[in-house]
Order: C-alpha cells, then structure tokens, then sequence
C-alpha cells in the first residue's frame, strides 16, 4: 500500500518557497522558516500570495507533488502539476464508460450509494453518542428510503436528484449534531458561494482540502480528474474528483468540522464578514483548521473491502486504486467506501 505523505499547507502571506537540492525551503523576509525534504511531501497548497520559484516548480512536477493556488478565503485557482502519467488504455476506458450511459450510470451509483450511507452512519452515531433526536431518527428514516430509490434508478438525471434529496435531509438536521458554540455555529441552510456563516465557512474550506487529496489520488493512479460519472462534464471542472469525494464528505470533513466547533478548538471570533456578505475564516483559525485535517489524516481505519488497516488520508487514493481496477475489468463493479 502506497505510504502516506505529508501536505505542505501555507498559509501565511508573504512566503517564497524555492528549491536547495532536494529540498523546499520557505522563506519569509529572505529568513528561512522552513526545510523540507521533498520526498517527504506529496502535495503543497498555497493560499493568498505566497510564491514558488520556478525550479521548485519544475521538482515537484518531476516528483509528482502537486502545487495548488488557492485564494485566502480557500477558493481554487489554479493547479500545477508535472507530465501526465499512468497507462492511456487506462484513461480510454475511463472516456469510453463515462460516455456509455449503463457504464456510467453504475459506477456514479456508487459514488451516491456511498455519500448516502455514510451520511445515514455519521447521524446514527451522533444518536448513539449524544442521545435520541425524533428530527435526527426521522432523517435516517429519509435517508434510508432514499438509499433504497437509488439502488432502483434507471438515469443519472434520477441518480443526481436522488443525491440532492439526501443532501437536503442530511444537512436539515446537521445542526443538531453541533453540541457547542450553538449562537455562532448553526446554519440554516447550506451554503457555498460564498459561504454565509462560519459553520459553512469551515465545510466549504474543508470540502476543497478534500477535493484537492481526490483529485491527487486519482492522478496517481493514472486516471484523469476532469472525467467523471456523476457530476457533468465541463471545461476545468474536476467531475471525477468531485464523485470520488462524494463518499468522504461527511464521515471526514463533516466531522472534523464538528469536532473543531464541539471541541473548542475554534470560535466565533476566528471569522469574518466581508462586504460581499462572504463568511471567511481568519489566519489563526485557518492554521488550527489544516493541523486538525492533517492530524485526522494520520488516523487508521479499517478498510472493509481492502480488509486492512490503512491511514485515513491513503482512502482516497484506495479508492481511485479500487476505480482504476474496476475500469480496467480486474472487479466487476466499483465498491464505494462505506463508513462502519
């Protein structure tokens, strides 16, 4: 199994990172404040202005560490990575099914299947753990029928609406899983461009952490992001990262966000109102938030298809292995990852 590297998260503005031999080096006001090694990383996010010199640039393409431009609010930019790779029949089957509609429709089934138990299993467990909810229960109850409709639907224009009903049951009774904080944490609704409170704010943030982990881990594999099966196809949209991080949604960014509000390690006033209405999150906050996301990343899991144990950042990229497999006919069909 593929061994787990770190993410080189930088935050702070100012920063130039730039290459020493096979190491990157960050430096703020020409003083070094960081060295690592390069294979020790397997991607670098960088958010607001911060600046890579163009021979590291060119190292982390030839060591496939991918380097991500994000804004200070956590919005994509844009991607750099180095020479495509993997095996090309591998990504001709993948067009060739995304463009069959039976093939296609299979494996997006999956992808839905997947978020829609997990959700269910991650407000199960809120019940467990923190006592009965007629709300929360009536969800699971919603969630469950909605699973048993998706098994039967005969489209992907059904399967889409089938995932957004389950989304919508999901996120109605989500504040009710926030045990802590409730009068600066809580949401009506969700929302995403721009996120309108802080508890939004920190999904929106943590779902583009966790989209940039799919879409590496699809690439690694071979396989080409932008192709996907359930989200439609459009010009630098990654639609199969986007699928692939369907299944981790709320069993790893759902609970690290509730566990950051539920466990005080963060609060109301690490937020911030723009003159967009934009909710975003300030520097402190962001840095508590990716040491918690990388902490939740070294976590073991038992994988239940895979049945072995594996750190929590690796599922991803089991995942796409799982998918490239599929695709290349060594599986009959794409097992989703199902939270226990």
């Amino acid at each position: 199994m593929k061994k787990l590297l770190n993410t080189l998260y930088v935050s702070t503005q100012g920063v130039y990172l730039h290459q020493e031999g096979e190491t990157v080096v960050a430096c703020l006001n020409r003083e070094t404040k960081l060295r690592l090694p390069i294979h020790t990383l397997s991607g670098i996010v960088c958010f607001g202005q911060v600046a890579c010199s163009p021979p590291l640039l060119g190292l982390c393409g030839e060591r496939g560490v991918h380097v991500s431009f994000l804004t200070e609010r956590g919005k994509f930019l844009a991607r750099v990575t180095g020479p495509v790779s993997g095996n090309v029949l591998l990504r001709r089957e993948q067009i060739r099914r995304s463009d069959n509609l039976c093939g296609a429709l299979e494996i997006a089934r999956s992808f839905v299947l997947g978020k829609l138990a997990n959700s269910r299993t991650v407000l199960q467990r809120a019940q467990r753990d923190h006592g009965k909810c007629d709300d929360v229960e009536n969800a699971v109850s919603a969630l469950a029928d909605v699973i048993r409709r998706t098994r039967l639907a005969a489209d992907i224009d059904t399967l889409r609406g089938l995932e957004g009903e389950g989304a919508n049951h999901y996120f109605k009774v989500f504040d009710n899983m926030v045990l802590a904080q409730r009068e600066s944490f809580s949401m009506v609704a969700r929302s995403r461009r721009p996120p309108l409170d802080p508890l939004n704010a920190l999904l929106s943030f943590l779902y583009t952490l966790l989209a940039h982990d799919c879409e590496a881990a699809l690439e690694g594999v071979g396989l080409d992001p932008q192709i996907g099966f359930l989200h439609a196809l459009r010009p630098g949209r990654p639609s199969l990262a986007l699928d692939l991080m369907e299944e981790f949604r709320a069993m790893l960014a759902d609970r690290v966000t509730l566990s950051l509000i539920n466990m005080l390690q963060v609060n109301g006033k690490g937020f911030k109102t723009s003159e967009s209405g934009a909710v975003v999150m300030e520097d402190d906050t962001r840095k508590i938030v990716l040491q918690t996301w990388q902490k939740k990343k070294q976590d073991q899991i038992q994988h239940p298809f895979l049945d072995e144990k594996i750190e929590v950042g690796l599922l991803p990229h089991a995942q796409a292995l799982l998918l490239a497999r599929h695709l290349r006919g060594d599986l009959d069909a794409y097992p989703p990852f199902l939270l226990k």
